[in-house]
This record gives structure tokens, C-alpha cells and sequence, in this order.
């Protein structure tokens, strides 16, 4: 698209589809000061550049709701693979894996993932300015993850924690929420936030709650104890007193292909008495960390 010559944009004849859940309809829609001014039939191009979309999608822009995106915000922060996607908003910090408060440069699998000794923020508010200096091309939305916590807090994050290394992880959970984290992230799936029980978990959950914060969790298991795995959840989300979401929810494993049927009408059941949301993949694949038990002979590996 040509360089802005008037203050205002008009996008004439596309088709909105507007994230309401509304049926598609054919519309101009004006734009001034970087916000929708207008949507309708024949609406003003009065100092406006305007382009005919005759055709073509016009919606808001996408949230993708579940990222791994905390690294390549700060190294480039063009973000071409989400803009040319449509993707405006990236929730970062998922699984219990983020970049702070990630105090040391030796981070353990899988927070190594998140790029090494090149980048390490001991508080949410470090992380916070590298972002608002490096101003990526997207919003961003920052979650805490509960691994993270547990590798700032504890020598030995393999272990269950003392009351004394939870105590440090509430503080820093805190300080992060206050800082600019909108929730908490687990990861119980992966060490070392699988040596985390509900108890630690409904404790940090709690803070993010206090804080008008929500609880992001990839589940202990997705394949033959997911219903095990999303009832740990929903104890998490009621004692913590905080909204949870369920990370791209699946039935993991041929035997288990299917079993959808069941795990939704679960989730919609538990949610007549809590908040509830999950994400999904919009494709049949995964990407995680290579685990022997992975390796069956059935599920291709990349």
C-alpha cells in the first residue's frame, strides 16, 4: 500500500467480517488517528486515501492468543511473520516458559528456548522497557511463566518447593503483575513445572486472580489422562479464584484421536461454575520439545 497522503483511510467495498460472531457483510470503513471511525454504505472519503477492496476480507486485526514470540519481539521486532499473517496482538510468556523474571543466563530446558544468555530480565519491568525500546509491530500482551518462577526461586527447580521458594515465587509473580504481566502460565506438561503440585499452582494462581490476572496452563497430560489433566485445571482456576485457559487443547495419540467428543462436553460442563476458555491449533500438527515416548512409530516426526 502507497504512502498516506490524507489523515484519514477509506477501504471501499470489502467484505467485514467483523469478530462479532455476525454474519459477513459488504462495507467501506473509514479510519482516522489509527482507530475505526466508520463502517457502512457510501461513507465520507472527505481527506481520505481511499482503496477499493472489491472482494477481499477486511476484519480486525488477529490476536494470537497462545506464542512463544517473548525472544523475537526484542531481535525483530518487524514481526513479519504475524503482520503478513493479518496478527496484531501476540500473547507471550505461554506454557510456563517467558523471558521474565528470568534472572539467570544458564536457563535449564525449555526456557533455553527463549534465546540464552542474550537475553535475561530478572523482573517484568526489565522486560517490559527492552519491548517498549525495541517497539515491535504488534501489541503485546506478557504472561508469567510459572517455570520461570520456579527456576528464579528454587536451586533445584526439579523438586517439589519449600514454603519458602513458593513464598519467593508469589513475590515475584506479583511484582511482575504489577509490572505489567496481565496472567500466570504452567506448563506442568514439561519439567521442572511438572514437580509442581496443585497446591503450588493454586497458590500462584491466586495472585494472578487478586490481580485481575488469568491462568494459561498446557496441561499435565493431553492424551490418556487429559480428563485427569483438565479437572487439575479447573481445581487450579476455583481455588485460585482466577478465569483459566486451556492451551491448545488436544487428545494427544491415536488411541486418543477423538476423544474431543468427550473433553469438550467436559470443559462445557465445568464451565456452568467457572470461567473457562481454551485455544486451538487450526492445523492437524505440533511443535514441542522431542520426548522418547513421542517416538511410536504412528505420529510423524519432523
Amino acid at each position: 500500500m502507497s504512502e498516506r497522503k490524507h489523515s484519514a483511510l477509506v477501504l471501499k467495498g470489502g467484505t467485514v467480517v467483523d469478530g462479532t460472531g455476525a454474519a459477513r457483510f459488504v462495507a467501506d470503513v473509514r479510519i482516522e488517528a489509527e482507530r475505526i471511525a466508520a463502517v457502512g454504505a457510501h461513507i465520507s472519503t472527505h481527506d481520505a486515501d481511499v482503496h477499493d477492496v472489491a472482494g477481499k476480507i477486511v476484519a480486525p486485526g488477529f490476536v494470537d492468543v497462545h506464542t512463544h514470540d517473548d525472544q523475537i519481539l526484542l531481535a525483530a521486532p518487524q514481526m513479519l511473520p504475524k503482520i503478513s499473517q493479518g496478527v496484531t496482538t501476540v500473547v507471550i510468556g505461554n506454557c510456563g516458559i517467558s523471558l521474565a523474571p528470568l534472572v539467570h543466563s544458564d536457563a535449564p530446558p525449555p526456557l533455553n528456548l527463549l534465546g540464552g544468555d542474550k537475553y535475561v530480565y530478572p523482573t517484568m519491568a526489565a522486560y517490559v522497557a527492552a519491548v517498549e525500546k525495541a517497539r515491535p509491530a504488534v501489541n503485546v500482551a506478557a504472561l508469567i511463566g510459572h517455570s520461570t518462577l520456579r527456576v528464579a526461586a528454587m536451586d533445584d527447580p526439579y523438586r517439589p518447593a519449600t514454603p519458602a521458594e513458593q513464598s519467593r515465587m508469589v513475590e515475584l509473580l506479583r511484582e511482575g503483575l504489577d509490572t505489567g504481566a496481565t496472567g500466570l502460565s504452567s506448563g506442568v506438561f514439561y519439567a521442572p513445572g511438572a514437580a509442581a503440585d496443585l497446591d503450588e499452582l493454586a497458590l500462584l494462581a491466586h495472585v494472578a486472580g487478586d490481580a485481575g490476572g488469568v491462568y494459561t496452563t498446557h496441561i499435565r497430560d493431553e492424551s490418556d489422562k487429559v480428563i485427569e489433566s483438565l479437572d487439575e485445571a479447573f481445581a487450579t482456576g476455583r481455588r485460585g479464584s482466577v478465569p483459566v485457559v486451556v492451551s491448545h487443547h488436544k487428545c494427544a495419540g491415536p488411541r486418543n484421536w477423538g476423544r474431543t467428543v468427550q473433553t469438550l462436553a467436559h470443559i462445557d460442563a465445568a464451565r456452568t461454575s467457572q470461567p473457562i476458555a481454551l485455544d486451538m491449533y487450526p492445523y492437524i500438527a505440533g511443535s514441542t520439545v522431542l520426548r522418547k515416548q513421542m517416538v511410536d512409530g504412528i505420529i510423524d516426526i519432523m
